[in-house]
């Protein structure tokens, strides 16, 4: 028997719409369950929350796989762009903005982070866009992040890791219908001694 890997209708594994009219954000188990409609493998690690890279750096040895993070930014005129990338990794976001063509960036407010991916601070995760129902973000992965075999991140709350192959990250993001940029993310130039 061979399993079906259909994307289910988002109404579907989403549940009702409440009386508001607003999506109901998809929990942990909704994620999960797109991903297996998918065909993507998944393994969840449970942790303390952590709120920063660092705060996570006491796990990275226990769950294996490349730790990211994840920039979620607004530009000047009002675009917003969520930004993949290694943990260890410093983006130079001049440098970026120019490579992108985009206006002045700077970091969204945690009110744009809750209307648009309905994630906390300390909870981004590009598992998130599934919140984004008007498909307001623009994706890009970073290549580097993209050469790891597995890539980890918060499975839309800072209290687990979830590991999935970085070409499933990919599927995952081209599956709810974003085309991710995928790029090289320019770091700071080294400070002259």
């Amino acid at each position: 028997m061979t399993a079906c890997h259909t994307r289910p209708r988002r109404r579907d594994w989403r549940g009702p719409l409440p009386s508001d009219g607003r999506p109901v954000p998809a929990t942990p188990e909704d994620l999960f369950a797109f991903l297996d409609s998918l065909g993507i493998a998944h393994s969840t690690v449970t942790h303390p929350p952590f709120f920063t890279v660092e705060e996570g750096r006491p796990w990275h040895d226990k769950i294996p796989g490349l730790h990211c993070k994840n920039l979620f930014i607004k530009d000047k005129k009002g675009g917003i762009w969520h930004v993949v990338l290694p943990a260890d990794k410093r983006a130079d976001l001049n440098a970026l903005e120019k490579r992108l063509g985009a206006p002045r960036f700077s970091f969204a407010k945690p009110e744009v982070l809750m209307d648009v991916l309905q994630l906390t601070p300390g909870s981004v995760t590009p598992f998130g866009l599934i919140n984004d129902t008007a498909r307001r973000v623009t994706v890009v992965l970073d290549q580097e992040m993209l050469a790891s075999e597995t890539v980890n991140f918060h499975p839309l709350h800072n209290g687990a890791s979830t590991t999935v192959r970085a070409d499933d990250l990919v599927t995952f993001v081209r599956a709810l219908g974003y085309t991710p940029i995928l790029i090289s993310i320019p770091e700071p130039s080294p400070v002259a001694a």
